[in-house]
């Protein structure tokens, strides 16, 4: 397992650098090419090394945009999930990566785009100080092509006099350009963290504009703007010979006057497969979006939180797997991402859906959980259901020992986990590897995680009844408490039972002492490998990383943490 472990980080790291490897490649391969073709010559007298610039970063940007799409297709990727190549080990933890890819992409965008814009800016004016009247010799000679019958031109600047901007954007490369740039400031400021968790509804839509963004993209080079001598005319017009005879271009028969063409448009030669492949994804979602899904059961918990159950043909799901949910009454665009909750063996799927936004908010209220009555299944609004998407929780079996840490809302894919843990437990001659889990659950406020408290009373009830008390080990802590919670924990204390999750063990105010946690659970297992899953926010995850080395034995023999992190 450390091996697989090991493997796993390192295919991570290598498929980084293998693409930040091709796109250095990409970039300095078309950069020298630009500063040494024969045919550019006359161009790089205009224009100089920005020509190489805002090329190089254009093949860049082209090759990053092909790449943008694939990590959104979830299809796809449980596509790869399910074949024989991808489903095993290491190679499957990579596409579990595919946002945090999707992302990097973005950024590879981003950073190209950013240096083709500011080359263009400097090709701009360049060419438009060729036709100033300071402007001589070649440079001259080289603006003024174009002026007579015959003759094509190299400066898309025509005159000095004239407003260089508005001249843009009478072009197609301009508006494409403009309209390329907007639609990806957009995008790239509506997708950071703080936007995107104070609106998911504005994150969702302005991704949209990424339709836009491609469209343009495909018709950018159509313009041609930036030219460069034809085949034809390099067979007649020696560059060597003829360049420093530019005054007797027409008039020499050795050196007839050059002729230049726009380079043929290839973004969409590079964006079409992804983009007729991302079409199909879009084709598969509506159809699913077309199945009929029944609600079965709603329950509505404290704090605004509606647990929804629901059935849909051939529906086959794995613990930490997660759905897309629309409902049409309310947007007929807008899909959510929720984890399931249900475990594989039950008879029904379902989610837990919590109000803290528009979305959630309105389909709370269409379900009747907003302090009314719930309606009945048969009058509630139409739902579809997307998924289900996500790598399965697998692993956790795979462990003689598994330590299950949840942060916050971290704790909802664990739900279906445990439950999926005590179906199989409960088997008749089950012969499962995992003889023992530990639940670290680590909560900044209770209420809004009533239901999986529920849910943990559920479990401990059932496990005292079979007589697997010792199967599940869990651990709360409460770590937003104020002097009224505490006030009512001194007058309502329990031996017995919790005061605030009604559970038998008792919840820790706090946060965890990972140090003690870990050298306890190393004494308890010697000799043994143990799988850490966990579900959270990054601080912490570097924090437990650090733990799963230090407490890992350096002999072969003894006890070894394995650190999982999940994505949800």
């Amino acid at each position: 397992m450390l091996g697989c472990w090991i493997l796993s980080e390192s295919l991570s790291v290598i498929l980084v650098l293998s693409w930040l490897g091709v796109n250095l490649y990409l970039f300095v391969d078309t950069f020298y090419w630009y500063e040494e073709e024969e045919s550019f010559l006359y161009t790089r007298v205009l224009l100089g090394s920005a020509l190489a610039w805002a090329r190089a970063s254009a093949v860049c940007l082209n090759f990053n945009c092909m790449l943008i799409l694939l990590p959104i297709s979830r299809n796809l990727i449980s596509f790869l999930r399910r074949t024989s190549i991808c489903c095993r080990g290491p190679w499957v933890r990579q596409l579990d990566k595919n946002l945090q890819f999707h992302k990097l992409v973005a950024y590879g965008i981003a950073v190209n785009a950013t240096i083709h814009i500011v080359a263009h800016l400097f090709n701009l004016e360049r060419y438009h100080l060729s036709q100033s009247a300071e402007a001589e010799g070649l440079l001259a000679a080289l603006s003024k092509l174009g002026n007579t019958p015959n003759e094509s031109y190299l400066n898309p600047i025509r005159t000095f006099h004239v407003n260089t901007a508005a001249e843009l954007l009478t072009t197609i490369a301009g508006v494409t350009g403009l309209v390329i740039s907007l639609a990806l400031i957009l995008i790239m400021t509506s997708s950071t963290e703080l936007l995107r968790q104070a609106s998911y509804e504005l994150f969702w839509y302005t991704h949209h504009a990424s339709i836009i963004f491609f469209f343009s993209l495909a018709f950018h080079g159509a313009g041609r703007i930036v030219r460069g001598q034809t085949p034809e005319s390099l067979l007649l017009h020696n560059i060597s010979f003829c360049r420093d005879r530019y005054a007797e271009w027409q008039a020499a028969a050795q050196c007839p006057t050059p002729q230049f063409s726009g380079k043929e448009p290839s973004a969409w030669k590079w964006i079409l497969g992804p983009v007729v492949l991302y079409l199909c994804e879009r084709i598969i979602r509506f159809w699913r979006f077309q199945q009929e899904v029944v609600i079965t059961k709603v329950v509505s918990h404290p704090s605004e939180v509606l647990e929804l159950h629901m059935k849909k043909r051939n529906f086959k799901m794995a613990p930490g797997q997660y759905v897309f949910l629309q409902c049409p009454s309310i947007s007929s665009l807008e899909w959510h991402p929720f984890t399931l909750t249900s475990a594989p063996e039950e008879d029904s799927f379902s989610v837990h859906i919590r109000a803290a936004g528009d979305w959630t908010r309105a389909l709370l209220k269409a379900c009747g959980a907003e302090g009314q009555t719930l309606r009945e299944p048969w009058s509630l609004p139409r739902l579809a259901v997307d998924g289900p998407f996500g790598a399965a929780l697998t692993d956790v079996f795979h462990y003689p020992v598994s330590v299950c840490i949840a942060a916050g809302i971290g704790v909802t894919p664990f739900a279906a986990l445990l439950k999926s843990i005590w179906y199989k437990c409960c088997k008749p001659q089950a012969e499962l590897e995992l003889g023992k889990v530990y639940f670290y659950w680590i909560c900044r406020d209770s209420r809004a995680f009533e239901w999986f408290a529920d849910l943990l009373l559920s479990l401990e009830t059932q496990m005292t009844e079979k007589g697997k008390t010792h199967f599940l080990s869990y651990h709360i802590f409460l770590t937003g408490w104020d002097e009224n919670q505490a006030g009512h924990i001194a007058l309502h204390w329990d031996e017995n039972t919790d005061v605030i999750t009604g559970l038998k063990q008792k919840t820790f105010y706090g946060r965890p002492n990972w140090n003690n946690e870990f050298r306890q659970i190393a004494y308890n297992h010697p000799s043994c490998n143990i799988g850490v899953f966990f579900c959270g926010p990054k601080a912490l995850s570097k924090i437990l990383q650090k733990m799963c080395r230090l407490y890992s034995s350096a002999d072969p023999r003894g006890v070894h943490f394995y650190y999982n992190r999940e994505s949800f």
